[in-house]
């Protein structure tokens, strides 16, 4: 009897539980520094989502990706890559830099 009290209960609950829809990734967009620059220099992502950013060191110095926009700092290693999320972002034109080449690493993340 109790057994099957338990059993009932747990059908009970998975059938007033509401169904949690499985949710797709975030978009995910890669950015290079190479030569201390951004590489692309302006790049388009969908606005109301949140997105993944990769961020990729190419060359042999650490660089910094900042945004005072967006309210992220990060250190990207020479050779190695992070991962900056941002978002939901209103539409507009956001910009950001390698704080440690601040005069070539620059960049926009534009929003639509």
């Amino acid at each position: 009897m109790r057994t099957s009290f338990v059993i009932g209960a747990a059908l009970l609950a998975l059938a007033v539980t509401p169904a949690i829809p499985a949710r797709a990734a975030d978009p995910e967009f890669t950015l290079s520094i190479r030569d201390h620059r951004f590489d692309p220099t302006e790049l388009q992502v969908p606005a109301g989502v949140k997105v993944r950013l990769i961020v990729k060191n190419l060359d042999a110095t650490p660089e910094e990706f900042e945004s005072n926009e967006l309210h992220r700092e990060k250190v990207v290693s020479p050779g190695q890559q992070i991962v900056v999320i941002v978002g939901p972002l209103d539409p507009g034109t956001y910009g950001f830099f390698g704080d440690f080449h601040q005069d070539t690493a620059q960049g926009k993340l534009i929003a639509k």
